[in-house]
């Protein structure tokens, strides 16, 4: 299993040095990736960097940590720049980008940002076939509802052919985004509770099988908080968690009032707790 950490962007605000000492302590401590939260436009909803941008920052600033954006609202931006973009920083970062993705839930921004909300489920399925399309082949030739490309490309390429996308959707995953998880998704953000897991990933492995996948080849990762209300459970949570069968892990230090030294000496304190299964 692979254990990564979330960044914790809000507390750090526009620390930028204790964001770089979060993310280069995070990989000398052998975390295998960062993950950062989307916010383009919403009324005070806490201070966000743009998370792309981000990412660029940091692949500067490391060396072997994945980079995780968590997710990317996919339907409120252009597919071909969002292409653009995820190639340029899996480039600059060679080849650690993993695209979190989703359809959000805020149908203000997507307003600001002039998108259409009402349709943003389909829109994501058409925008997760076309950029595989971009990352993969030189020149594209698409047309579907909202996508016509006539022997375009971007240059360059990424590393990754195509960069792996995973699906965020909160709290169980209703018909549609079982699809486009079994369908389309290479992983999937466990948002439901472990309750609910086998019922999830069942209708998830189901519809890998009718798209002609293997389920075994689409990732899962949940998240645990190791501060605030439920700290002294997170161990147990972790091992529970890695008897499901996931694959990946993120540990949070946000959320329980840290000062930001608190934060990096969090990272240091509980990265040989972590139960390995």
């Amino acid at each position: 299993m692979k254990i990564g950490v979330s960044l914790p962007v809000r507390e750090m605000a526009d620390d930028l040095k204790s964001i770089v000492a979060f993310a280069q302590l995070a990989e000398q401590l052998g975390y295998t990736h960062l993950r950062v939260p989307d916010q383009i436009i919403r009324p005070k909803n806490g201070h966000l960097h743009e998370p792309l941008t981000l990412m660029a920052y940091l692949a500067a600033v490391t060396e072997k940590v994945e980079l995780v954006p968590s997710v990317i609202i996919l339907p409120s931006r252009q597919t071909a720049f969002i292409a653009k973009q995820a190639a340029e920083i899996d480039n600059l970062s060679g080849g650690r980008l993993r695209l979190g993705i989703g359809v959000g839930g805020g149908k203000e921004e997507y307003e600001a940002l002039g998108q259409d909300f009402s349709t943003r489920g389909a829109r994501c399925d058409e925008q997760m076939d076309v950029l595989k399309k971009l990352w993969t082949q030189e020149t594209v030739t698409f047309e579907g509802r909202w996508h016509k490309i006539d022997g375009l490309g971007i240059n360059p390429l990424p590393i990754q052919r195509p960069i792996p996308m995973w699906i965020g959707a909160q709290p169980v995953p209703s018909d549609p985004v079982v699809q486009r998880i079994g369908s389309k998704a290479d992983g999937w953000f466990v948002l439901c509770t472990p309750e609910d897991f086998p019922n999830v990933k069942g209708r998830i492995d189901a519809a890998a099988k009718d798209a002609g996948r293997n389920p075994s080849a689409i990732g899962m990762e949940a998240g645990v908080a190791v501060v605030g209300p439920r700290e002294a459970e997170w161990k147990d949570r972790v091992k529970n968690w890695t008897d499901t069968g996931l694959t990946h892990i993120c540990l949070r230090t946000l959320g329980g009032d840290l000062t930001i030294p608190q934060h990096l000496d969090k990272l240091k304190e509980i990265v040989d707790e972590i139960p390995r299964g």
